[in-house]
């Protein structure tokens, strides 16, 4: 197989996987809190295509794979929650933050222990199994980990807002609007500077 179709193959599978249920999770958990907001909207589900953001879950993950990127990231379209519609919405917004990290770290599990069915697997899939399975638990760690920086709109800050006391939670939440791009800097900036300072 082609190195390039097989490093997209062990990549993008795994990727699009860890975000659909992450994303389903929010959904699923924010239904059960009272907002079925996601729910009539068909986002609580596994179809990875009712979460794929064309450009944030297959371009930009695939430019910075082929471009041996030192990172890799990417991003699905938000499910949609009210918050104010959540039973009690300050802890509830907190739960439902915190289920699609929860959701990653379980994937996370279950790829490394699959690895102990490796080998029951045929002789010529056992080695693409086993590369889907370590980016799996790659891909997942790195996801919940990345998800719980508290700068919003990543569910670390929406955690952060529903804990903290208003004096710190309110001034937090309004860097919602910029929180993508200060992220989208960091990620460019902190490798720069890594690579500088080799």
């Amino acid at each position: 197989m082609n190195s390039t179709i097989y490093a997209v193959s062990v990549w993008v599978v795994p990727l699009v996987i860890a975000i659909t249920f992450h994303e389903a999770a929010h959904g699923f958990v924010a239904h059960r809190l009272g907002d079925d907001t996601a729910w009539h909207l068909g986002r609580v589900s596994f179809n990875p295509l009712k979460h794929i953001d064309p450009f944030g879950t297959l371009l930009l993950p695939a430019f910075l794979l082929l471009s041996h990127s030192p990172f890799l990231f990417g991003y699905a379209k938000p499910v949609p929650v009210n918050f104010r519609r959540l039973n009690h919405p300050r802890i509830d917004s907190v739960w439902v933050a915190l289920a699609g990290p929860a959701t990653n770290i379980v994937l996370a599990l279950v790829a490394a222990a699959a690895f102990h069915l490796l080998d029951y697997a045929p002789p010529n899939a056992a080695a693409w199994i086993a590369d889907n399975l370590k980016n799996a638990l790659v891909i997942n760690v790195v996801l919940a980990i990345f998800n719980m920086i508290p700068i919003p709109p990543l569910d670390g800050g929406r955690v952060a807002v529903g804990l903290l006391p208003n004096v710190l939670a309110m001034p937090l939440s309004r860097l919602e609007p910029y929180g993508m791009l200060i992220l989208i800097g960091l990620l460019i900036i902190l490798p720069w500077q890594t690579a500088s300072s080799v």
